[in-house]
């Protein structure tokens, strides 16, 4: 039988694989013996300091290399796969799936819906348990692979079930049990759903998730988000001021709880919440370190404080520049705000914020990360008097500069004929991209 094998795609300077003269285009046939399944056990094979790796060369020749190293020395290679695998698509059916309110027409890997507990590991990915196999459980544990993100939903069997549409939803949460007891670290998520899942579903989600503490290390709240493509689909409402405040009030409960039994926070509710309900938003030293930071969890108290430290350590100047920030209207005040603060050190630079409306989804979608090129232009294009237009980040896709709609910056700044800056989500780089 043929071994597997994995193209690399890229070597890192001075890594090991440079050393031995591996290259792009060469395949990894084997390690100690062994073929590699996928990028679990490639972690967890060259968790060694020996190894014998097998590298086949484009033109068939095979050569093999006997590595001494430090035990987690990383070899230096990217493959062209970064699973090593086929990726596992969802099985569900969830009330929620913001995939499901897509509108036709987008490019076809905006529809795929992945579940696999690999990405969870590599990319932060939250994984529902249900397409979990009983080898993955198996290997999770034996490769003792930290942290694992859980897609929760509710800890109510009956009711996991229903809102995942999947009969085996609720028998997947022993898995919970399962991890936390072979010492498996874990993230959670609940994607709230008004009058499914919140009020008292919260409430005993949280007391027993709480039961896997620490090794359950933090459970994030994020209201559902919903476009005004739903025909068809659950009916779902958004939260109100009140409700807003219910949920917080349950879950600065359970903070104080596990803050008192093991000194971190154990339960986080995403900015939302906060501003729907017109609270403030916690002190950094809630966020226990920001562990839901890509769940919209301390986005803008980390954010703010960075900037103002920066801002502390800049130098003051009299140069003259005109930005325009666009963003989503969720971050918008926020970013006005900081605008504000340059002011004493900066007289001469003038920033305006510009909160997208988002048409192509609907208004109820206020978070940048779904913005797309044509409404950040029908919206800007004839209101852009500024030097230079400055956009987060996290409205393009990972490592590209394509928007969701596969509008490209390029584009929109020929289009504009003025430059776009990308900004990372880093408030060092906000004031950075202002003011130089």
């Amino acid at each position: 039988m043929k071994k597997q094998e994995h193209i690399v795609k890229s070597i890192a300077p001075g890594s090991i694989a440079e050393e031995l003269g591996i290259e792009p285009g060469d395949r990894l046939v084997e390690i100690n013996g062994q073929k590699v399944k996928d990028i679990f056990d490639y972690h967890y094979m060259c968790n060694e300091e020996y190894l014998t790796v097998v590298v086949a060369k484009p033109d068939g020749e095979e050569w093999e290399f006997e590595i001494e190293k430090e035990y987690e020395d990383d070899l230096g290679i990217e493959f062209e796969n970064g699973l090593m695998d086929d990726y596992r698509s969802c099985s569900n059916k969830c009330i929620f799936c913001f995939i499901d309110q897509m509108p036709p027409g987008m490019r076809e890997t905006l529809y795929f819906k992945d579940d696999d507990s690999r990405l969870s590991f590599l990319q932060g990915n939250y994984v529902t348990l249900t397409n979990m196999s009983e080898e993955d459980v198996e290997r999770i544990i034996t490769y003792k692979m930290s942290p694992i993100n859980v897609s929760v939903q509710t800890m109510n069997p009956q009711l996991r079930c229903k809102m995942l549409n999947n009969r085996f939803a609720g028998d997947a949460l022993k898995k919970i049990k399962r991890f936390a007891e072979a010492g498996i670290v874990m993230n959670g998520q609940i994607v709230l759903c008004k009058g499914v899942n919140d009020g008292d579903e919260l409430e005993y989600s949280l007391q027993e998730l709480f039961k896997y503490a620490p090794n359950m290390q933090s459970v994030s709240v994020v209201p559902v988000g919903l476009s005004k493509y739903r025909e068809g689909l659950y009916p779902l409402e958004s939260f109100n001021k009140e409700e807003a405040g219910k949920t917080i009030d349950i879950i600065e409960k359970w903070q104080k709880i596990a803050y008192d039994k093991f000194g971190f926070h154990f339960a986080q509710a995403s900015d939302e919440w906060y501003l729907l309900a017109e609270r403030p938003l916690p002190e950094e030293d809630r966020y226990d370190g920001y562990l839901q930071l890509e769940n919209g969890v301390g986005m803008i108290t980390l954010l703010r404080n960075e900037f103002v430290e920066a801002l502390k350590k800049a130098e003051a100047s009299d140069k003259e520049k005109q930005v325009l920030v666009a963003t989503g209207r969720l971050a918008a005040p926020t970013i006005a705000h900081l605008s504000t603060l340059i002011k004493d050190k900066f007289p001469n630079i003038k920033v305006r914020v510009k909160a997208i409306r988002n048409d192509f989804f609907g208004e109820k979608i206020t978070v940048s990360g779904l913005i797309t090129g044509q409404d950040l232009l029908a919206q800007v294009k004839d209101d852009f008097p500024e030097e230079v237009l400055l956009i987060p980040i996290n409205m393009l896709r990972s490592g590209e500069e394509t928007l969701l709609d596969d509008y490209t910056v390029t584009e929109i700044s020929e289009i504009l004929q003025k430059p776009i800056r990308v900004v990372s989500s880093e408030g060092e780089d906000l004031l950075r991209a202002m003011i130089e």
